[in-house]
């Protein structure tokens, strides 16, 4: 009996050391903070809810400060909620200092494998190192005209669905749905010069195990079901559940045909060594490979066949969907300003106006080169493509944990929950503490941005508070594609994929919003649905009527 009773007493201790003394430690406790009304309450939903999140971050700033304490999964879990920017830039900056927690690394890494989005440390040094040059100007430059021949594909389906009505007729096309497909074409052959298809159809088995996994998988999982295949993954996985299964079914069609890819194009680069003629890839694997094979990477640095396939389907997933939304969130907010699209549309077509056929394979790749080199500058476009990027970034927020003690430093003061101002200019954070990165409350700091932030105005980025200059970020203080170390590698060729779209569909289709109000859910990343019906899935079903040109 004792036996038995000496590890109930054990956990026993430990629960009561978790729920009511480990709080006490940590320096946390004392600054301000939300207060949670029961042992167990939290205030996740609270920030992380697209719908409720910006009036929740304004109260936050206006009541407690920039340095928030906010309440995690349990009371042994108080987090940091900075809205700070020197905090922020610090925390960003200082990738090894403060990594994504193990428990996100899990998540993903089940799904993807330990690839760029999950490594840490040396691991992901090493990775970045490889991929960096794959991502080079030259190399996005040269994929230029795949981009067009996809959208071009995209253009012609959507011009057959709306052909079929008369010209006053408008057609309601899901954009979020066919944005999605067009993504993965583009990112199959750009990435691994792999052919999908699935503009035309949706029967590829590759394409159709990518989309289960993470439409299936992703969209559909409880928070209960994701907590325990994080912190009981074996456990998790003996007992039958169809999350499991499909996982496991998804991941092995994956790893055979992404290890034929990794196969096929080795072959083909030591067939080009041998006969003296370098095999041309332009594909990023072919990069990658070629990259890792470089006399410049000692062989300890190399990475190997399993990495080289975590990170396929990194960039499957990265390179797919967050182009994709911005790409849908963007015609969605076009849309609901039909003066906005207008005057976008007009500069769209003030450019090279003698060189847009309806059909874009009709340009050679030196047409498609001057032409994306026209768009790439055009004002009000590069504005749009940033004002969307601010209003709805694709990634609504991430973690961060402190790997060690640490002192970060702050700008704005620090209120304490007696509510007096701690005149000190650092923060003391301790090792293992959670802080919350809340991307959209940055990118809507009315603070910053000025009274009218959560409102799609394009023309701000003319006349930009100076306040905006503070803010860090790799893309126009804003951090859409984060900062520092860990900052998106494919920010470019995102990019060009999204304005090659918007200059495509534009300008030949008008878009007005669907029957049915659309919410901002965060599913891992910030998706449509349709208002009250998130069981139906993700999708932005827009009205598209095609444009009628003069001349």
């Amino acid at each position: 009996m004792l036996i038995l009773l000496v590890p109930v007493l054990l956990l026993a201790a430990f629960a009561v050391y978790l729920l009511f003394i480990v709080q006490h430690f940590n320096p946390l406790r004392h600054i301000s903070g939300p207060p949670v009304r029961s042992l167990f309450g939290n205030h996740l939903s609270a920030v992380l809810d697209p719908r409720r999140s910006p009036t929740v971050h304004k109260h936050f700033v206006e009541k407690y400060g920039r340095s928030v304490r906010i309440r995690g999964v349990g009371p042994w879990d108080d987090r940091l909620l900075t809205l700070d920017p020197v905090s922020l830039a610090y925390i960003l900056k200082n990738s090894t200092h403060y990594e994504k927690p193990w428990q996100s690394r899990r998540l993903i890494s089940s799904l993807i494998g330990l690839g760029m989005l999950s490594a840490e440390g040396q691991i992901h040094k090493r990775q970045r190192r490889i991929a960096t040059p794959a991502f080079s100007v030259q190399n996005m430059r040269a994929l230029i005209p795949l981009v067009y021949r996809k959208a071009d594909q995209l253009t012609h389906r959507w011009r057959d669905m709306t052909e079929e009505k008369e010209s006053t007729e408008w057609t309601t096309v899901d954009v979020c749905h066919w944005m999605s497909r067009a993504t993965f074409d583009i990112i199959g052959l750009a990435g691994f010069d792999y052919n999908f298809n699935s503009i035309q159809d949706e029967s590829n088995e590759l394409f159709l195990a990518y989309k289960e996994m993470f439409d299936k998988v992703i969209n559909n999982s409880t928070f209960w079901g994701t907590l325990a295949s994080v912190y009981f993954p074996t456990l998790f996985n003996l007992i039958p559940n169809q999350r499991s299964r499909i996982i496991e079914r998804c991941r092995a069609v994956i790893r055979r045909e992404a290890g034929n890819m990794i196969t096929e194009k080795k072959r083909k680069i030591a067939e080009g060594q041998q006969s003296g003629k370098a095999y041309q890839g332009k594909d990023i694997l072919t990069q990658l490979l070629t990259s890792n094979a470089s006399v410049d990477i000692p062989p300890e640095q190399r990475i190997g066949d399993e990495e080289m396939l975590h990170n396929i389907n990194t960039f499957m997933f990265a390179g797919s969907d967050t182009t994709s939304l911005t790409v849908s969130w963007t015609l969605h907010l076009l849309a609901e300003n039909p003066q906005m699209q207008e005057r976008l549309r007009t500069e769209l077509l003030s450019v090279s106006h003698s060189m847009l056929p309806l059909n874009f394979s009709e340009l050679t790749e030196e047409e498609t080169q001057s032409i994306y080199a026209e768009i790439a500058e055009l004002p009000y476009l590069h504005n749009v493509v940033r004002e969307a990027l601010r209003l709805i970034p694709p990634l609504h927020s991430t973690l961060r944990v402190a790997t060690q003690d640490d002192l970060i430093p702050i700008s704005s003061p620090l209120r304490c929950k007696d509510g007096s101002i701690d005149p000190a200019k650092t923060l003391r954070i301790s090792k293992g503490t959670f802080v919350h990165v809340s991307v959209e409350a940055f990118n809507l700091d009315q603070d910053v941005w000025g009274k009218d932030a959560w409102v799609f105005n394009p023309d701000r980025w003319d006349s930009l508070p100076e306040k905006v200059q503070e803010q860090p970020g790799l893309f126009a203080n804003i951090l859409s594609f984060s900062a520092g170390p860990r900052s998106c590698i494919g920010m470019r060729f995102a990019l060009i994929e999204i304005k090659t779209f918007l200059f495509i569909l534009l300008t030949n289709f008008v878009f007005q919003p669907g029957p049915t109000p659309i919410d901002k859910i965060n599913v891992v990343l910030t998706r449509p649905y349709l208002a009250k019906q998130f069981s139906k899935g993700s999708q932005l079903p827009l009205r598209i009527k095609s444009v009628v040109r003069s001349g």
